[in-house]
């Protein structure tokens, strides 16, 4: 995944289906990212108790506004105005195509049945890594269809509003209060996603991606795996008889244990090697 970023030519990835785990790894760090009518994107780990070790701490932490915000401010300002990371993360809700374009985790949408064979024939056809032909290629097939009716992506208002809280608690207590309101059928379903869920994992992802903000993508990967390694082998978290049952239960320093430094001799951090060809990730602009 880190390759996939760092990349002297850039990558075009074509999400034509389901896009999950290692396909959002090996899909969303690179350059351009291409869905269709077909695409359906989702990170579910909180629901089976796992941590993400996609870098998704880094890429969900830049979604929409991260251009705007200097990174010298301080973090809570910055968190208040990044939250569709959290509502993808925390909820595990599938995106289609035109939700993943909107909100900056595709850069291209391109009609399967009518467009894609001819783009990946033009494709196949460039001799050459530019990434502005390349662009410019796929901008040919590429179209701009509307969100459908009932998009959460309709209400990012709410999202930023209810998804920017301290706390996961907070964050249920503000959709409790939106889901009073007529309308907007996307919030009982996100919070019967994050009751179901592991309230360990929540947390975990919660201060993931918020860290994330302030981290390069080597960092991020080297923070899942020290995750992952705690949540998968030490706690064994995959159970769904969830251990501490309820978020209440859960103190900020058995989430800040996931963080912390292995205590084991052998442990050996993740390191990866410099590379110049970073390429950050970017939002879809349009």
């Amino acid at each position: 995944m880190y390759k996939v970023a760092t990349l002297g030519k850039p990558q075009v990835s074509i999400l034509n289906g389901m896009v999950m785990g290692a396909g959002c790894g090996i899909s969303i760090h690179g350059r351009f990212r291409v869905v269709t009518e077909k695409t359906v994107f989702a990170m579910p780990e909180a629901s089976i108790g796992v941590i993400p070790d996609v870098g998704a701490s880094y890429f969900l932490s830049r979604l929409p506004g991260f251009f705007a915000i200097y990174r010298n401010r301080i973090y809570e300002l910055i968190n208040k105005y990044l939250s569709p990371g959290e509502y993808i993360g925390l909820t595990g809700a599938r995106l289609d195509g035109t939700e993943m374009l909107a909100c900056g985790l595709a850069t291209h949408f391109v009609p399967s049945i009518k467009k894609l064979s001819l783009l990946d024939e033009a494709l196949n056809k460039v001799n050459t890594s530019d990434p502005v032909v390349i662009s410019k290629v796929i901008d040919e097939f590429s179209e701009k269809p509307p969100l459908k009716e009932g998009s959460a992506y309709h209400r990012l208002d709410i999202i930023d509003r209810c998804f920017s809280q301290k706390t996961v608690e907070n964050v249920i207590s503000a959709l409790e209060t939106e889901s009073e309101k007529e309308g907007d059928a996307w919030i009982p379903e996100a919070l019967h996603l994050m009751r179901k869920a592991s309230p360990v994992t929540l947390k975990i992802f919660l201060k993931s991606i918020r860290g994330g903000r302030l981290q390069g993508l080597a960092q991020c990967l080297a923070q899942d795996i020290l995750e992952g390694y705690r949540a998968n082998f030490l706690r064994k978290d995959r159970t769904p008889k969830w251990e501490p049952s309820r978020l209440e239960l859960i103190t900020d320093e058995m989430v800040d244990l996931y963080f912390s430094k292995v205590d084991d001799g052998e442990w050996e951090d993740l390191v990866l090697p410099v590379r110049s060809n970073l390429s950050t990730f970017t939002v879809a602009k349009f």
